[in-house]
């Protein structure tokens, strides 16, 4: 599948993307990319987004330093969604938890 044939949602184009850790498969964490955000993505190594709050460009890591090695890029078979397969260095999230997803979901 090419960056063309993505399915991209709302004004400014995003599609979310998945972070899984490429050696543990830990889902780290749930971003939005745009194209711009997906070719620096391929062409650097280094995983980039577009931040919604901020809208903005973003590289992971830019202010952390918890940059994340991008193993490989897929696209899920409906085109409308993204994984990031990284090597993270350092925590994923903002609260310094390794996954965004560390919050236990009670009924």
């Amino acid at each position: 599948m090419k960056l063309t044939d993505l399915r991209l949602e709302g004004e400014k184009g995003l599609v979310p993307v998945v972070v899984q850790d490429a050696e543990t498969k830990e889902v780290l964490m749930l971003a939005y990319a745009d194209l711009e955000a997906l070719r620096l993505t391929m062409e650097t190594g280094l995983a980039h987004f577009w931040s919604r709050s901020r809208k903005k460009l973003w590289l992971k890591g830019e202010e952390s330093g918890n940059f994340q090695n991008v193993v490989e890029v897929r696209a899920d078979c409906d085109g409308d969604a993204v994984l990031y397969i990284v090597n993270p260095k350092g925590p994923a999230c903002h609260t310094g938890n390794k996954s965004c997803f560390h919050n236990p979901l009670k009924p």
